[in-house]
């Protein structure tokens, strides 16, 4: 359990309302919308410090601190983000937002709709990382910001941090892109959609309104986060931690919990489940398995990257199989055939996926001297 002296401190998040419409990928016009954010940090008189911190499909907005001076749980990313830290406060002014159909009080499907007086639920149009990326911008103008110093994420939000690059080249100086992909292989997609038909085929889904009926799907969604969190760890990682070991020391002849790991899966999927929501769940997967930057130029990444011009570090870790070091050098590649300017890690970890989220000496040492250069070298 991290400290409060050691972060960014007591944080309090903050809400803004955009009263413009906005037109998503699908179609959809949405009549106005909320972000949550909060902000870590000093913005510098020419705003020319603002980091974006981007987060992935289970995060929120609170990436560092605490909410209150009681609070035991850091945000996401405390070990990342804060004074003297890889993402150093002292120096940065640094932004982290809840995307657009979150359940973490951004606009998302779990949130009044003013023209019915009722939740969203099913009626909540579907999103892209595009569109995040967009409603950022939105966050940017009204913080004064008109260029990041850095955009960064990883997972999902390394998608979004490489999405800005190519969407508003001339609002990003740096894309740090960690752990992500160009776009979903076919078993990734795969996962994806397990995870969903769980959550969709639970008798208290209702259609997505569940909210009118008083129940949430909890069984579904516990499932899809049990078979997510396997693939976010590697093979390794699990056979050290749990092995084949019983959680009552023999067994029991029956389909209850008999060994260690599935005590754990079953606690992070309870946890999991009483804490986000369900829509939330499968609007933030379809925007994973959507997002594929070359499909609009014939499946060309090349060209898709064409239009960057921030410096990018890509990061990949070796036990990462569900985001492979291969699709980080797919990206590396795209813009190295671009002229860009491109740094690649391949950081040895044996935690799987989630090492991004994790500390490490390598990877913080390489992300805090990044950090270090990119303000000198702008």
């Amino acid at each position: 359990m991290r400290t409060h002296t050691d972060s960014v401190g007591v944080v309090i998040p903050q809400t803004v309302r955009f009263d413009s419409s906005i037109s998503l990928a699908s179609g959809v016009c949405l009549p106005g919308f909320e972000l949550v954010y909060e902000t870590y940090g000093a913005l510098n008189d020419d705003a020319s410090n603002a980091v974006l911190v981007c987060h992935a499909l289970s995060g929120n907005h609170h990436a560092a601190g605490f909410h209150a001076p009681t609070d035991g749980v850091a945000g996401w990313w405390d070990n990342m983000i804060g004074p003297g830290k890889p993402i150093d406060t002292n120096q940065f002014f640094v932004v982290s937002s809840n995307n657009l159909g979150g359940c973490h009080g951004s606009t998302g499907p779990s949130s009044i709709n003013s023209s019915t007086g009722q939740p969203y639920g099913s009626s909540f149009p579907l999103v892209t990382v595009e569109d995040w990326v967009r409603t950022q911008t939105m966050l940017a103008d009204h913080l004064g910001i008109k260029c990041f110093a850095a955009v960064i994420g990883g997972s999902l939000g390394g998608m979004q941090a490489l999405a800005w690059s190519y969407l508003f080249p001339h609002r990003i100086r740096h894309a740090l892109v960690i752990a992500a992909a160009s776009k979903l292989t076919a078993q990734n997609i795969g996962f994806n959609d397990v995870a969903r038909q769980a959550i969709l085929s639970d008798p208290d889904f209702h259609g997505g309104d569940y909210y009118q009926f008083g129940v949430v799907p909890s069984r579904g969604l516990k499932l899809a986060r049990m078979l997510g969190h396997i693939t976010y760890l590697s093979d390794d990682v699990m056979g050290a931690r749990f092995g084949r070991l019983l959680q009552n020391g023999g067994i029991n002849f029956g389909f209850g919990i008999e060994f260690e790991v599935e005590s754990y899966l079953r606690y992070q999927g309870e946890k999991f489940s009483s804490s986000f929501d369900a829509n939330t769940y499968l609007l933030m997967t379809r925007a994973l398995d959507y997002f594929d930057p070359a499909r609009l130029h014939d499946d060309d990444l090349s060209l898709a990257l064409s239009e960057v011009r921030a410096k990018t570090l890509v990061v990949s870790f070796t036990s990462d199989w569900r985001f492979s070091p291969a699709r980080s050098k797919e990206i590396v590649k795209a813009l190295l055939d671009n002229g860009a300017q491109v740094s690649y890690a391949e950081i040895k970890a044996d935690y799987g996926h989630d090492a991004f989220l994790l500390e490490g000496t390598y990877y913080h040492a390489l992300i805090r001297n990044y950090m270090q250069r990119l303000m000198c070298q702008d």
